[in-house]
């Protein structure tokens, strides 16, 4: 069967979902990745009143949608990295409260746990019954990330030391995952405690290879800094939770900026990379295609939408077109097994 083709609300959610679902169904979506922002899906609402998720899956099934993971990547964030006034904007004031660091990140650790019993609840409510494989997407943040150009030289000491604090802050979150057999895919990417391959293989050893950590693929964060990203699938084949459909090219721009953006904004045409809608950017899609079925990935194919570029409702119907063309089931047999019952025939 080939894959569900979804849209990830995050990018949507100036609009109510109410207005988003229909617009998703007429875009040729098979269904969303709720967002846990906006009013698309509330964490406490979900805990507290029963009737909250029904409602979400109704709305859904009117809609003729699906959903298949929730998504929490604005408050994980704040669970390690070194909180400032950004933090203030992308998150609700019941976490972000006074500001300070350590009052910020216990409040996210804490609404991270919840996260994963409303996603239990919500996925138990499915009307068709409850899914085999529940995910949550989301990022981490980092305590070092400022560490990550060395110098003034920076010591083993410091990046032992932060992701030990990562380990200490995640591990936790974690367990609370898999009491309610949940599991987090952390969507690697810079500004987390994992960003490329060797990162990635540090955290899942600072979490002890925990059961419930995994990752929710987006190659368009490894593509442009130079990172395999095909290798990354095969490197992590059993901790693919989820994947992202998003497309970035790079290796333009007029030379004034590189991979550390310049302090420009997404769409000044001076970068060396920015995203794309899926399709137009340099991202090998098939070579993707081909690897996700080698690992035996089936889980569904999850646009997120970012071209500042185009029109959204043009480039996410287009790429929900994209997304269905591109994929392909694997084949059941050899596809030279015709030529040995051949030769087997004719030596009778």
């Amino acid at each position: 069967m080939p894959r569900s083709v979804t849209l990830f609300t995050g990018q949507w959610a100036d609009l109510p979902l109410e207005v988003l679902a229909p617009k998703a169904k007429e875009m040729g979506y098979d269904g969303l990745e709720l967002a846990c922002w906006g009013d698309h899906f509330n964490v406490q609402k979900a805990l507290t009143d029963p009737n909250y998720v029904l409602k979400k899956w109704e709305l859904l099934r009117s809609n003729g949608l699906d959903c298949f993971a929730l998504s929490n990547h604005l408050v994980g964030q704040a669970v390690c990295d070194n909180i400032d006034v950004r933090h203030a904007t992308i998150l609700e004031q019941s976490i972000y409260g006074d500001g300070t660091t350590q009052g910020v990140r216990e409040r996210a650790t804490a609404e991270m746990k919840d996260t994963a019993n409303a996603a239990r609840i919500f996925f138990d409510a499915c009307p068709e019954g409850t899914p085999n494989h529940v995910v949550v997407n989301g990022f981490t943040g980092s305590p070092i990330w400022h560490l990550l150009y060395s110098f003034p030289p920076v010591t083993d000491e410091q990046i032992v030391a932060g992701f030990d604090e990562f380990s200490s802050r995640w591990i936790p979150i974690l367990d609370a995952f898999e009491a309610v057999d949940v599991d987090f895919a952390l969507e690697v990417h810079p500004t987390e405690i994992a960003f490329d391959i060797a990162s990635a293989e540090r955290a899942l050893n600072a979490v002890h290879y925990h059961k419930r950590f995994g990752f929710n693929y987006d190659p368009s964060h490894l593509a442009y800094q130079g990172v395999n990203y095909t290798k990354f699938l095969r490197k992590f084949s059993e901790r693919i939770f989820h994947v992202h459909i998003k497309d970035v090219w790079w290796n333009r721009g007029n030379g004034d900026v590189g991979v550390f953006g310049g302090h420009t904004e997404f769409g000044d045409f001076r970068r060396h990379w920015d995203f794309r809608s899926p399709g137009r950017g340099d991202i090998d899609f098939e070579s993707i295609i081909v690897a996700l079925n080698d690992i035996g990935y089936m889980g569904p194919l999850s646009v997120e939408w970012e071209d500042v570029r185009m029109d959204r409702i043009q480039g996410a119907t287009e790429a929900s077109e994209f997304t269905r063309s591109l994929d392909f089931a694997p084949s059941s047999v050899a596809f030279d097994a015709a030529f040995e019952k051949t030769k087997d025939s004719s030596s009778n």
